[in-house]
């Protein structure tokens, strides 16, 4: 997963609000009482939430599986990164927080998968410390069900085409992905094609209350990423904070 993606990943998501999402999170942190700090974030990706965060004033230090990423990433004093499978990395440090945004949980598909992360995550924070991430929320998949989408990007080098075709698995709570891409270099009109499956992991709220339960956290809040409503079956991100105990 990611090989070919991650060599397009920034153009894909040029147009993410990055800035807005990093503002939504300090708010999260500030309104529990993180307003400095350390924080380690699980799959950053190409470091762009982790660089802004530490344009903000926080420490953060990212891992990510993808050493692709890892690569692609901006850097500077307050941010750092390197490559590492949440499920397993050991830091020799705690935090003031634990962070994992873009739906990195629901990549964990597994019950050990969840399971090790959860336990991760504890084992690197500070009593007090938070939790904080988004999933795809299971009653609003199920609701919408999941279909077939179409994107197009381009710039002055490439268009892109990008079919996203789901098989949905209700009782085992996935949804496969499957990514089919076309390419097109406008330099020289050589087309690419490639294909990635991400399959992807839906959460119930009880289910995330039981395991914080048994890692040693207590939901504080669960809320629809940036727009902080109330969850429902119109809401497919959901972002939750977990407090250490």
């Amino acid at each position: 997963m990611f090989n070919n993606y991650s060599n397009y990943y920034d153009f894909f998501y040029q147009d993410k609000e990055y800035q807005k999402e990093t503002d939504y999170i300090v708010n999260l942190l500030k309104k529990y009482e993180i307003l400095k700090g350390d924080i380690l974030e699980f799959g950053s990706g190409t470091g762009k939430h982790g660089y802004l965060l530490g344009e903000r004033g926080y420490n953060v230090h990212g891992i990510e599986l993808s050493s692709d990423m890892v690569a692609k990433a901006k850097t500077h004093s307050k941010f750092t990164c390197q490559q590492g499978d949440i499920a397993k990395v050991r830091l020799d440090k705690s935090f003031d927080a634990v962070i994992s945004l873009f739906h990195v949980i629901s990549y964990q598909t597994s019950n050990n998968q969840i399971k090790s992360v959860f336990e991760n995550a504890a084992n690197h924070l500070s009593t007090g410390g938070l939790f904080i991430f988004d999933i795809w929320y299971s009653p609003a998949v199920h609701y919408q069900r999941p279909s077939v989408r179409v994107k197009r990007f381009k710039n002055d080098e490439l268009s892109i085409v990008r079919v996203a075709e789901p098989d949905y698995y209700p009782n085992e709570n996935l949804v496969d992905v499957n990514y089919n891409f076309f390419v097109k270099n406008l330099y020289d009109n050589s087309t690419t094609q490639f294909k990635e499956t991400h399959s992807m992991r839906h959460f119930s709220i009880p289910e995330i209350d039981i395991l914080a339960e048994i890692y040693g956290f207590q939901r504080v809040d669960a809320q629809e990423f940036l727009t902080k409503k109330s969850p429902s079956e119109n809401t497919w991100g959901v972002c939750i904070t977990l407090k250490k105990k």
